[in-house]
């Protein structure tokens, strides 16, 4: 896309993303073709404008079926993803047996897909139990199975695993943007002692801090582009980014952010759970350095 088509694209994304209809709206505007004709551009923007917006849609499941190939053999429905806190397959074999752990979306109809390390496999028997408390916007229920070995056909899980830390980053860098956005408003509608906050410079210290975070996020969510491989470090980053962006807007809200009245607690627990969704920063971190003990080889670094 060119600059004038990415700009319609966007606004086509917000007005969507606007609507109560946002699932349909995407079908609507064609964001699959889009996918598929610039996938740089459909994943960072709709992924950004959800977590702005503080809104959810099957598009995660989209982008991990066509990293997994899945898409052209005309599977439509719903990918078991790893429980929150990893980013392991979420199936197990047991000789002739299926185990899979983890959630998926619980709106969409159509198969369960769940993912091993020998390929996939449409499930035919799942339990399901809605997932209640952290973010219920993002509509996650807990996936269970223990079926009958049926491996479908093969599925690199990695590629997976890529494809879903890239467009996770791109979601907390909204969701950051959004917290930041919220607690510089209040910043400079908020008086004390004659003055708004805003012009007090430890409030000031703290959203400049908090900016500082978000456009790392970003700068290091744009590199890994650009760099194949570098996927996990930008989930890392943005999940770090998303906890200190959280931690300087909740001190700046003051008491106002631990209210249900102010959306600020919407945006904070879906910064939580996105950054736990596929390894949180601290897990991610963790793997990273096992790998470099392990291979005695520094990562590839992203290209900022």
């Amino acid at each position: 896309m060119d600059t004038a088509e990415r700009e319609l694209f966007t606004a086509a994304l917000r007005q969507a993303a606007a609507s109560p209809a946002f699932e349909q709206g995407l079908e609507d505007m064609g964001w699959a073709d889009a996918l598929a004709d610039d996938r740089r551009t459909a994943v960072a923007t709709l992924f950004e404008i959800q977590g702005d917006h503080d809104v959810t849609s099957t598009a995660l499941d989209t982008v991990i079926a066509t990293a997994l190939g899945l898409d052209k053999l005309g599977l439509d429905g719903r990918i078991v993803l790893p429980a929150v806190g990893g980013h392991a397959a979420p199936g197990t074999v047991d000789g002739n047996r299926l185990c899979v752990r983890g959630v998926c979306r619980g709106t969409p109809a159509g198969d369960v897909i769940a993912v091993t390390a020998a390929g996939y496999q449409v499930l035919q028997d799942v339990r399901m139990r809605p997932i209640a408390g952290m973010a219920p916007s993002l509509d996650l229920v807990e996936v269970s199975a223990d079926v009958a070995l049926d491996i479908a056909g093969p599925a690199d899980w990695s590629a997976g695993v890529a494809a879903a830390h890239l467009a996770l980053a791109h979601e907390l860098v909204g969701t950051s943007r959004a917290m930041l956005r919220l607690a510089r408003e209040h910043a400079l509608e908020r008086e004390q002692f004659g003055r708004p906050i805003a012009s007090f410079q430890a409030v000031r210290h703290r959203l400049a801090e908090a900016l500082i975070a978000v456009e790392a996020a970003q700068a290091a969510a744009d590199a890994a582009w650009l760099a194949p491989g570098t996927e996990i470090l930008a989930k890392a980053v943005a999940g770090r980014s998303a906890r200190i962006v959280a931690r300087h807007a909740q001190q700046v809200l003051a008491g106002m952010g631990f209210t249900t009245e102010h959306p600020f607690h919407r945006y904070l627990r879906r910064a939580l759970l996105l950054d736990g969704l596929f390894g949180s920063s601290r897990t991610l971190a963790r793997d990273v350095a096992t790998e470099v003990l392990r291979t005695k080889r520094l990562p590839q670094p992203i290209p900022l």
